[in-house]
């Protein structure tokens, strides 16, 4: 081989080079394995098929395909079959599964999206809110931010788009009557993962698990699955709360809220409340902003709780 053709086949090699992710394309949910992880593993990949000559090891050439099962490695395109607007920057979006198909999730999981903004593709963790047994959909809670790239990006979704998800990925595993009482303290659309733990405990007849969920909203009208909460407070072993940091007027509120909702902050006074009032002793399950999950992991410890008795998603 000549001086030219060495030059050719380096420079073949290093367009099949991977290209190593932005930091707009990691999530920062602490997936495993995360973009970077599947950046190493073929750049590995790459540099012993160079090494050897031979481009038949290179895994590339399994994106061409198209898998027919969710996998943390790959992403894999879902069709949008609706888009409700639920608050002002707060969609439920609802994704086709092929037939009559589950997604394989367990209940609390979640999943990768991909989107690309102006030529920068960026990652983000969602939560599947539909029950972990739903055929043919599955649905996702998700936040817009005015300034979000990710916003934009899912604020353009219509019927019959596509998107793109991995997954699943996720370290709590629930298990039916593993803990007395489950203690949920959720933030926003930190409601997500509890949706559907708290719905795979009142779909099982065989589970004895007491729940207290407590949402935090800044208002009522912000408030997330209103029906679908105000039928599992419905059932025996089920307690619902609401902390408003925005409102301060019982008398604005519907009556059945009243007797439930709290104004201000979730702080230390009430997490010590909540946990007195528990009917067992509860594991705690905590989700929201950074700072909302590292504030409430303190009350819990202050509140006597240890750090094996609750997870924060």
């Amino acid at each position: 081989m000549d001086k030219g053709e060495e030059d050719d086949d380096e420079e073949a090699w290093l367009q099949l080079r991977p290209v190593e992710p932005l930091p707009s394309q990691c999530c920062g949910s602490g997936c495993s394995p995360c973009v970077f992880d599947l950046y190493q593993r073929d750049l590995a990949s790459w540099e012993a098929a160079r090494a050897s000559k031979d481009r038949s090891l290179l895994s590339g050439e399994e994106t061409q395909t198209c898998p027919s099962k969710l996998s943390p490695e790959t992403f894999l395109a879902f069709c949008i079959s609706a888009t409700d607007r639920l608050t002002k920057d707060t969609y439920l979006v609802r994704f086709t599964l092929p037939g009559n198909s589950q997604l394989g999730l367990r209940p609390g999981q979640h999943l990768i999206l991909r989107g690309i903004v102006d030529g920068l593709e960026i990652q983000r963790a969602y939560t599947p809110i539909s029950p972990a047994n739903a055929k043919g959909y599955f649905e996702v809670l998700i936040k817009c931010y005015q300034t979000g790239l990710m916003s934009q990006y899912v604020e353009s979704w219509k019927a019959g788009d596509t998107a793109f998800w991995r997954g699943p990925f996720g370290g709590f595993f629930y298990k039916p009557n593993q803990y007395g009482e489950l203690l949920m303290l959720a933030a926003g659309t930190g409601l997500a993962p509890m949706v559907p733990i708290l719905q795979s405990i009142t779909d099982n007849a065989e589970d004895e698990t007491f729940i207290t969920l407590v949402g935090c909203f800044k208002t009522f009208e912000d408030i997330y699955l209103k029906t679908f909460l105000r039928e599992q407070a419905r059932f025996w072993n089920v307690r619902t709360f609401f902390v408003l940091s925005q409102e301060n007027s019982l008398e604005q509120l519907p009556w059945s809220y009243r007797d439930k909702t709290h104004f201000g902050r979730l702080g230390q006074d009430l997490i010590e409340e909540l946990v007195g009032s528990c009917r067992r002793k509860p594991f705690a399950l905590v989700c929201g902003s950074a700072a909302f999950t590292k504030d409430v992991a303190g009350y819990l410890l202050s509140a006597g709780l240890a750090e094996d008795s609750y997870f924060l998603f």
